[in-house]
């Protein structure tokens, strides 16, 4: 069925030809969906897939802005935010109002990506730190298969629901999973128990840590690549 939910304001990057398959990426909190712009001629998808089978895809990015709120743990000074952060060790006071709103919208740039002509098993859900909870939230619920997802410097959120809500289609989904070992800001720890989480519910895990902070490094960028070759080949 249709989402009603209003679209949201996205970046757009079309291949040369066609778009076959769609990246949908989310930004991180206080940034705007230029802020992974710059990574795309970097990720080595016009070299197709390490296997060597056929051409590249011709993947369409979508890089979309999310909403200025207010965010508390920043003394609710008003930014582009998925939902309120509450407090530093991001488990207390969760905003699931907000959570379940921006993962509407994020469902809602999947359908239209689906309604453009792309099967769901040629999308990849893809986020960093705030925006990475929201696709793993999002594609693990999602009622339709999804190509996999990318969760770098990120954390689980709604944890306590998952089992109740995640979708068969999706069980199994490919998680590609990165986190910097310096991280000050989602503590390392974080990001092993959003690993965990999505290892006891089935998902096909590739874990890469790095030794960096709040960040991506061209390591990371090109082990990215990789992956999204292999998934949209």
């Amino acid at each position: 069925m249709k989402s009603e939910t209003a679209l949201l304001s996205c970046v757009e990057i079309e291949p040369n030809s066609r778009a076959t398959h769609a990246v949908i990426w989310l930004h991180g909190l206080g940034a705007d969906g230029n802020d992974f712009v710059p990574i795309v001629p970097h990720l080595g998808l016009d070299r197709g897939s390490e296997k060597g089978a056929g051409r590249p895809p011709a993947v369409r990015f979508v890089f979309p802005h999310a909403p200025s709120i207010p965010v508390a743990i920043n003394m609710g000074m008003v930014m582009p935010a998925w939902y309120d952060i509450g407090g530093a060790d991001l488990r207390t006071k969760q905003d699931e109002a907000g959570i379940r709103r921006s993962a509407g919208q994020v469902r809602a740039l999947v359908e239209r990506e689906i309604e453009r002509g792309i099967p769901s098993g040629n999308i990849v859900l893809a986020g960093f730190s705030q925006g990475g909870a929201v696709a793993a939230f999002t594609a693990l619920r999602f009622e339709k298969p999804l190509a996999g997802a990318i969760c770098l410097s990120t954390y689980l959120v709604l944890g306590e629901t998952l089992d109740a809500e995640i979708s068969s289609a999706n069980r199994g989904l490919a998680v590609f999973q990165a986190h910097g070992t310096m991280d000050p800001m989602v503590q390392f720890q974080r990001g092993e128990e959003l690993k965990k989480k999505l290892v006891d519910a089935g998902c096909d895990v590739t874990w890469r840590t790095y030794p960096m902070q709040h960040e991506v490094c061209l390591e990371e960028i090109e082990e990215i690549g990789s992956w999204l070759r292999s998934r949209l080949r």
